[in-house]
């Protein structure tokens, strides 16, 4: 008994009961059947971290403590914007007050101090535009400038020794703003590290 051509798939059919050529045989245990002659479905590579809902490839959602740590760096740039306008006002009411050399020099280093916080200023903003993104360095960089701030806030309670006003305060709120922001870079290696198309 013949069927023809066996890679004929126009050819007789076979009976009932019998496998034929050309037509999808059941899939083994374990795979799902596929729909005809259609191809297999795409599965996402492996590794990459879920997106929203669980499905691989999805887009991440920034973790809420980085979003917190965004926030918060913006919030620190508009306060050293405040103060470096306050320094530089400082440093021109000290070099118009008189003609002295000691005065001048004064007036440089208050300058000097508000350009500083002018420059930290735009690295939080620089810093909070760059987390939506991600990447390692600007992991790296969000780390070490959250060290900078913690170290100045450590600072902060050395002054209080010297009977600053406010230095305490100002020394615990930074000690929080700065460990939220280093907590949220250390712990959102997931989000800087996710694969960006």
């Amino acid at each position: 008994m013949s069927f023809g051509d066996p890679n004929n798939p126009y050819g007789q059919q076979p009976p009932q009961g019998q496998p034929g050529y050309g037509y999808p045989q059941q899939a083994p245990q374990g795979i799902p059947p596929q729909g005809g002659y259609a191809y297999p479905q795409q599965q996402a590579p492996m590794g990459y971290p879920a997106g929203p809902g669980g499905y691989p490839g999805a887009p991440m959602e920034m973790p809420g403590l980085l979003k917190t740590a965004r926030v918060l760096l913006f919030i620190v740039a508009g306060i050293q914007i405040i103060i470096g306008f306050f320094v530089l006002a400082g440093a021109a009411a000290v070099s118009g007050a008189t003609d002295s050399s000691a005065a001048d020099f004064g007036a440089g280093v208050l300058a000097g101090l508000g350009i500083l916080v002018f420059a930290l200023a735009a690295w939080a903003i620089v810093l909070g535009v760059k987390f939506a993104k991600g990447g390692s360095g600007v992991r790296i960089t969000t780390i070490v400038y959250a060290s900078l701030m913690l170290l100045g806030s450590l600072g902060n309670f050395a002054n209080a020794s010297n009977g600053t006003p406010g230095a305490v305060p100002g020394a615990i709120v930074g000690l929080a703003i700065f460990g939220l922001i280093l907590a949220g870079a250390i712990s959102g290696g997931a989000w800087f590290n996710r694969p960006r198309y």
